[in-house]
């Protein structure tokens, strides 16, 4: 773990860095315009992991009434393996929760192992798999599933 993790609200400052973090983690990566285009959406939570004055890693999710659909969630290379991932997702979570959502989703590649662990750490249930949900390569995703609040 580091010690240094701030998270803050995606803006345009880090456009270009995230950018360039999804060439880096994905074979179809959002471009800066797709990026920018979430600043203007009312439903839309970015956040950003700075560490060591630098971007470190990104969540971007859209909350649709109260249901939490995750984006994308990476981390550059370097800094894979500090928790950086799991305090995006761990202020994701809260951000859900203190906005009384109902739960929060994803979809994983099924090889994804590293992340696999992480969510079923922090208590997301496997609810299925996306046949061939993935491109670039052709893979199944798992959709895992967080439910929020006392009474889920």
């Amino acid at each position: 773990m580091i010690d240094d993790i701030k998270i803050e609200v995606m803006n345009e400052t880090h456009l270009k860095d995230l950018a360039l973090l999804e060439k880096q983690c994905f074979s179809v990566p959002w471009s800066e315009k797709a990026l920018r285009a979430e600043l203007e959406k009312e439903n839309a939570r970015f956040f950003v992991a700075i560490t060591k004055n630098e971007v470190s890693g990104y969540i971007g999710a859209n909350n649709v009434l109260g249901e939490v659909y995750v984006d994308n969630i990476a981390v550059f290379y370097n800094y894979r393996g500090f928790g950086i991932g799991e305090s995006l997702l761990r202020h994701l979570i809260k951000v859900s929760e203190d906005e009384n959502c109902d739960f929060v989703t994803l979809e994983v590649r099924v090889s994804n192992t590293p992340a696999r662990n992480l969510y079923e750490k922090l208590g997301f249930q496997n609810m299925g798999v996306r046949k061939n949900f993935y491109e670039q390569p052709k893979e199944d995703a798992i959709i895992y599933t967080k439910y929020l609040g006392e009474s889920k």
